[in-house]
């Protein structure tokens, strides 16, 4: 499983023209599912880790303008809670999530110059994984995820707040997973 995170002040996704799911400040999320990524996946410890890494990951300012607090305990400062999209969370405005399926994160770019996309998990397996994936995000903030559509052509808009980009990858959190020729 392979994540790519970017701080966003706003984010959206439209398909043929309308948007489908948007948020207010907090994370656009890019997640792409490889071959080894099995319908289990979301049985094992890493599924879990990659997940609590995501919503931890210290990315968003605490008062003193340090990044220091993750998004699952950040509160939208006030001068940004005009962006906020969709209902406040229980403890007030926290950060929301946009969630995009994306097997271009699995692209082999070391043979010429066409992308071979075959290190991607087949589209039902991938399809499975992505839906799971956004239900357990979405029981860890309730109210606060958004998704992109499955195999649509998506139109993804952001404003990179930053820009704060970090990838995370199951291959370099859960090394024991490599595989021993260092592939992914």
């Amino acid at each position: 499983m392979r994540l790519l995170l970017q701080r966003a002040r706003r984010g959206s996704v439209a398909v043929n023209g309308e948007i489908v799911a948007a948020i207010g400040p907090g994370l656009v999320v890019l997640a792409g599912f490889g071959p080894r990524d099995t319908a289990a996946l979301p049985g094992e410890p890493r599924w879990a880790g990659m997940i609590d890494k995501m919503l931890d990951l210290r990315v968003f300012p605490d008062d003193a303008g340090k990044m220091n607090v993750g998004l699952r305990e950040w509160p939208v400062p006030a001068s940004m809670q005009d962006a906020m999209v969709g209902g406040i969370a229980s403890g007030g405005m926290l950060g929301q999530l946009l969630l995009v399926p994306q097997f271009t994160l699995h692209a082999d770019c070391r043979k010429g110059r066409r992308p071979s996309f075959s290190s991607a998990a087949q589209p039902a397996v991938a399809e499975g994984l992505f839906g799971q994936l956004a239900t357990d995000i979405d029981a860890r903030l309730p109210g606060r995820v958004r998704c992109g559509i499955f195999a649509a052509d998506m139109d993804v808009s952001l404003v990179n707040w930053g820009p704060v980009t970090i990838w995370l990858s199951d291959d370099d959190l859960f090394p024991e997973r490599r595989q021993p020729n260092g592939g992914g």
